[in-house]
């Protein structure tokens, strides 16, 4: 017995849902390396310096401190007054010791408004420093 085999035309893949997909993956991704830096707070507008210079080398635990025009501080989405820190900061001093480090090991980086006064900045930095603190980063804008 013979069978007759029937001509079919081979089966061909449409690639144009996985180029599509593809195309939207790379405009997210595009998206999110424009949000890389994570510190940024909309009511702190920083100061500009002809002296500012891009972060060479990541900061090893970065702990990230806004300063507002009035002076309060913001402290990964709690606001709260200067005289508040200690008590803030022992969760952060907490999770740091888990890792078997110490508030020596942390970096501390204030991004202060561009109309805070010095000594305010100032304040901030004793404070840090009665907690331990030792390493601080200031955040400017660089002047182009």
């Amino acid at each position: 017995m013979r069978i007759k085999r029937q001509n079919t035309p081979q089966a061909e893949a449409d690639l144009t849902p996985m180029i599509d997909m593809t195309f939207q993956l790379i405009a997210f991704f595009m998206v999110l390396i424009n949000f890389s830096q994570s510190e940024q707070n909309d009511r702190v507008v920083l100061p500009t310096s002809e002296l500012a210079k891009p972060v060479a080398v990541p900061l090893e635990y970065p702990i990230i401190i806004h300063m507002t025009r009035d002076g309060t501080l913001v402290i990964g989405g709690d606001e709260i007054p200067l005289e508040a820190l200690r008590s803030r900061m022992s969760p952060e001093i907490a999770v740091m010791q888990l890792d078997k480090k110490t508030a020596r090991d942390a970096n501390i980086i204030i991004r202060g408004h561009q109309t805070v006064p010095g000594g305010r900045v100032q304040d901030l930095i004793n404070k840090c420093q009665e907690l331990g603190f030792e390493q601080f980063a200031l955040r400017v804008k660089e002047e182009i």
